[in-house]
């Protein structure tokens, strides 16, 4: 790996974008949005990049590391994507090129899907207000029933 990108990193999401032609004020602001999602987001070194991976899970997108491009790597498994994707939404000059994720090789369309899918938190709290239904429906069942023997005893 390059000094810059701790070994860490190597286990964790890599997409990658060509950011040529975007001026420096919306780059700000997209290092801005990607440091507030924990999103470590570079611009590195293609050579040293493409020696970084030979050999790890992130070999396939050497192939893809040409030209001006920002690395974004995340530990969580769509952070990285969905930064890119919301970015390159507003700017057409971001093109978002590849991706990583669990060992398998992203197209851009892989990236885009990638970063439709809502966050961890998101889905942990859809799936806990799935699991909590079926008790509060009961507590409701359970309280209109102690207020239906309530009205029969008055």
């Amino acid at each position: 790996m390059p000094k810059s990108l701790p070994s860490s990193y190597r286990r964790r999401r890599w997409c990658l974008a060509e950011y040529r032609g975007i001026e420096v004020g919306p780059l700000t602001k997209l290092r801005a949005d990607a440091r507030s999602q924990q999103v470590y987001l570079r611009v590195l070194k293609n050579t040293l990049a493409r020696r970084a991976v030979e050999g790890t899970t992130f070999a396939p997108l050497a192939s893809e590391m040409t030209g001006p491009l920002i690395y974004a790597i995340s530990e969580d498994a769509v952070a990285a994507a969905k930064v890119l994707n919301d970015f390159a939404k507003s700017n057409d000059k971001l093109v978002v090129k590849a991706g990583n994720f669990a060992g398998k090789p992203l197209d851009k369309a892989g990236v885009t899907a990638l970063a439709s899918i809502p966050s961890k938190e998101v889905l942990i709290a859809q799936l806990l207000g799935v699991m909590q239904a079926p008790v509060a429906g009961f507590a409701r069942a359970l309280a209109a029933l102690a207020a239906k023997k309530e009205a029969e005893a008055a």
